[in-house]
């Protein structure tokens, strides 16, 4: 009698790749058939969990889409596919094991927060009811986390200086896996499953606006293709660190933060690849800055391995008490773009209409919601969840937690001076203009304080503020350092009359890309 044919089942989540791919390679080596599956969790498609925002927008949800399919089109070539099914991934494995017969192993790759974790543990109890191997890799990070010099990760340092110190002395970097050419096939009479439609989920396909400082399709395909050009077509890696803080068009920074969110591309990838453009072309600040910003990447997730929930609560991970406000009507006005600031108005429209923003802009309006106007940060935090193409649950509580001053590292009453900050990236107006289509005409860096200029050149311009453009709904005493003459009609202390009687210390970024986006975009 012939042995029974061992079925090894590849739950693939924020691991869309065939490349350096741990668990496809695993499953590879240990069993006969690989089934590779992707669930549409329902639970990724409902509300948020305190402002009840959607989780999944319709540009993350469009590159989502593009990601599974490209995914399935790669291993259709070398003879695997992609078995795709809408559910609960526990539930979805079940049927399976139930309807195969023989399944052996259920592999994943481990994440750092309670709903994947959730889903992990679940599927855990599900394989030792069945009898049925689990296994799991850590894969995630650019470094291991059994290879942090660390003796467990309650030592992981709360500064990131100290943390990426002792890394880049202590620790490697493991290599990259060497994929097979051919995947095992799967077991016969499997049914693929189609590919969803934004319809399914209850959206609308969204239009790519032309403005789009992101105008990429999602997938590992098209991941490899930016890597490549950024590095090796164009020498733009050589330069990141003078151009990463632009905000407009697609160069400024690496754009690989939306494939890194979905495991399109492996960090290990990434860095192996910087290390060989240092060697056969050039190696500076810039090419370093890269590796820098995912090691960022790596400490947030860390730092969420450390501090479980806490990441997602008020008070953050210093338990430090803020009145947080949670004013629906000056939320609206951010999420919205038009808080009559134009620079936090451009980054935010821009945000809406493409599911993406510069780094720059992240800590701009991040601060703008938290410092200037008090607001609840989570709301931010939720927000950007819900429209964010690259987001990454660690890095944006992360990053969230660093700009509301109760997460890693915080630098006492950090603050942006919007106007200052504008006016230092956006001098001549041009990134004003762009997405702020009622200032088009007020042609130079006034376009950053349109309450600031007088009727006559207003008039010139055709805007009639509190009509075609908002008055600030708030201003900051800071802000007047930068402003020609004092504001004519708008509010004149912050928080609406309830700011401090003197300018707020003031601090230079250290440079932290929001996603790298921090995700950083880098």
């Amino acid at each position: 009698m012939s042995a029974p044919v061992r079925i090894a089942i590849c739950l693939l989540r924020n691991d869309l790749r065939l490349h350096d791919n741990e668990v496809l390679l695993w499953a590879h080596r240990n069993a006969d058939c690989v089934v590779p599956l992707y669930c549409f969790d329902p639970r990724s498609y409902g509300g948020t969990h305190h402002y009840n925002f959607p989780k999944t927008g319709p540009h993350r949800l469009k590159f989502f889409l593009e990601s599974v399919r490209d995914l399935r089109s790669t291993l259709k070539k070398i003879g695997s596919n992609l078995i795709l099914r809408r559910g609960k991934p526990e539930d979805v494995i079940e049927d399976l094991v139930t309807t195969l017969g023989s399944v052996s192993a259920v592999a994943l790759q481990e994440e750092a927060t309670k709903e994947e974790l959730d889903v992990e543990n679940a599927v855990r109890l599900l394989c030792a009811r069945r009898g049925i191997q689990f296994h799991t890799v850590w894969a995630s990070t650019l470094y291991h986390h059994d290879d942090l010099p660390f003796r467990d990760i309650s030592r992981l340092p709360d500064v990131y200086t100290q943390f990426r110190k002792a890394v880049e002395a202590q620790s490697k970097v493991r290599p990259t896996l060497q994929m097979p050419d051919h995947l095992k096939p799967l077991p016969p009479g499997l049914e693929e499953g189609g590919v969803p439609t934004h319809q399914d989920f209850g959206q609308e396909d969204p239009l790519t606006d032309p403005r789009t400082a992101f105008p990429c399709s999602g997938g590992e395909t098209q991941a490899l293709q930016r890597l490549g050009y950024y590095l090796w077509d164009t020498n733009l890696v050589a330069s990141y660190k003078e151009t990463r803080n632009g905000l407009i068009g697609m160069d400024y920074s690496t754009k690989f933060a939306p494939w890194l969110a979905l495991g399109c591309i492996s960090p290990r990838y990434v860095h192996e690849q910087i290390q060989k453009y240092e060697r056969e072309r050039t190696a500076n600040q810039s090419t370093y800055w890269v590796i820098f910003e995912l090691l960022w990447r790596d400490y947030f997730r860390f730092v969420a391995l450390k501090y479980g929930r806490r990441i997602f609560f008020l008070r953050g991970l210093q338990q430090k008490s803020v009145p947080w406000k949670k004013d629906a009507k000056l939320f609206d006005a951010w999420k919205e773009g038009r808080t009559g600031v134009p620079f936090v108005d451009a980054n935010m429209r821009e945000l809406a209409m493409t599911g993406f923003m510069s780094n720059r802009g992240r800590q701009n309006v991040a601060s703008f919601l938290t410092k200037d106007l008090g607001i609840d940060w989570r709301m931010g935090a939720e927000w950007f969840e819900y429209l964010l193409v690259d987001y990454d649950v660690c890095s944006n509580y992360g990053n969230w937690l660093y700009s509301a001053g109760i997460g890693n590292d915080p630098r006492e009453n950090r603050k942006f001076n919007m106007i200052k900050q504008g006016l230092d990236y956006d001098g001549n107006g041009d990134y004003i203009r762009l997405w702020v289509p009622e200032l088009q005409k007020i042609r130079t860096g006034d376009a950053h304080t349109p309450w600031a200029l007088s009727d006559a050149s207003l008039a010139h311009a055709e805007v009639s503020l509190g009509e075609t453009y908002p008055f600030p709904v708030v201003t900051a005493p800071e802000w007047s350092r930068h402003i020609n003459q004092k504001p004519a009609g708008a509010m004149t202390s912050s928080r609406r009359g309830k700011g401090p009687s003197h300018p707020p210390k003031q601090h230079k970024n250290r440079g932290i890309d929001f996603y790298f986006s921090r995700n950083k975009d880098v």
